[in-house]
């Protein structure tokens, strides 16, 4: 089984006197920069002059400067900006300011492993990357726990990288609940998997496609979504707290028996058959390409699906829904 490392496996004091900068400041970038000043590290916010985080940032206490005078003062560079943006950003705004010494951050290995952004070989290049949003890295941190973490080394220019991306991990709170060794390609094409074919495009296929055959059968879309839509996180957080069986011991004896008879029929050999080939279209570089091609041609197609999906009858009737629960008003 893979070896998870703790608070005492990683030194912090590795980064303590090296200047850190975080370019952005969204859902990660925020959590990242506050927990490793909470560490007692020195830390810069890299932002874009107009960007509207930069008033965020300077009223969490944090200091920001332009994404090239940031970087070019920084010891270690996190990039925390979207896959898609990262290639440009890098090319002007960080490479010439990368120098023998000097750390190259990411939470995500896309751009690394797809030769998007191809660093100096005198630089290290690690990779620390939260199993949870943003959010939840900051909140964790604060009440003094943490979100497991994932790590890797790309290049071991200063024969510390290794070490280093330890003690980043630390620095986020992320040694307090664990974190496991891997790699910039294991990372990437686990993570695009299980993104495409279980956690968002396999699950909302999932729902919808429930959704829809409730309601063509002619029952009331309300009870639909309930059945389909609303109670998946009831059974996600009974499986996340205690694995498939926790789920199976919390629910009825009827759902039990249609989990283990009704389950295998649809997600059968075809469903993953269809898994195994959109594995290979993201080990060969195919997704990668398509999406990075998409980006090129300024989002023609993607921007049509997400004004499909948003005009699905499930999004109007989950907000006319949601505007009537009372313990979602309260909050």
């Amino acid at each position: 089984m893979a070896r998870m490392y703790y608070d005492t496996d990683a030194d912090l004091s590795l980064l303590q006197s090296k200047p850190i900068t975080i370019i952005g400041y969204g859902s990660q970038g925020h959590a990242h920069a506050l927990n490793l000043r909470d560490s007692g590290l020195p830390v810069t916010v890299g932002l874009y002059p107009g960007s509207k985080s930069v008033a965020k940032a300077e009223a969490a206490g944090l200091r920001v400067l332009p994404v090239a005078e940031a970087a070019a003062q920084a010891e270690l560079i996190m990039v925390l900006l979207p896959d898609e943006v990262q290639k440009a950003v890098y090319l002007q705004e960080i490479q010439p300011h990368l120098h023998p010494g000097k750390i190259l951050a990411f939470a995500h290995g896309f751009n690394i492993h797809f030769a998007q952004v191809v660093p100096p070989p005198e630089v290290d290049v690690v990779m620390v990357a939260p199993k949870g949003p943003g959010h939840l890295v900051r909140r964790t941190y604060v009440q003094g726990q943490g979100v497991p973490c994932l790590f890797a080394v790309y290049q071991n220019a200063s024969g510390q990288a290794r070490e280093r991306a330890m003690s980043y991990a630390k620095g986020i709170g992320g040694t307090r609940a664990g974190i496991l060794e891997t790699s910039f390609r294991e990372e990437t094409e686990t993570d695009l998997f299980g993104e495409q074919a279980v956690l968002c495009g396999g699950l909302t296929a999932l729902i919808k496609a429930g959704f829809e055959t409730l309601v063509q059968a002619g029952y009331q879309p309300e009870l639909a979504y309930f059945e389909c839509l609303h109670e998946v996180k009831l059974i996600v957080d009974l499986i996340v707290e205690g694995g498939l069986s926790r789920m199976r011991d919390s629910i009825s004896n009827t759902a039990e028996y249609g989990d283990y008879t009704r389950g295998p029929r649809i997600i059968d050999e075809q469903v993953r058959a269809e898994m195994g080939k959109i594995l290979t279209e993201i080990q060969t570089g195919q997704f990668a390409r398509e999406f990075v091609l998409e980006n090129q041609a300024g989002k023609p197609g993607f921007t049509a699906m997400r004004r499909r999906e948003a005009a699905h009858s499930i999004e109007e009737v989950g907000r006319d829904l949601r505007a009537m629960f009372s313990w979602l008003k309260s909050e």
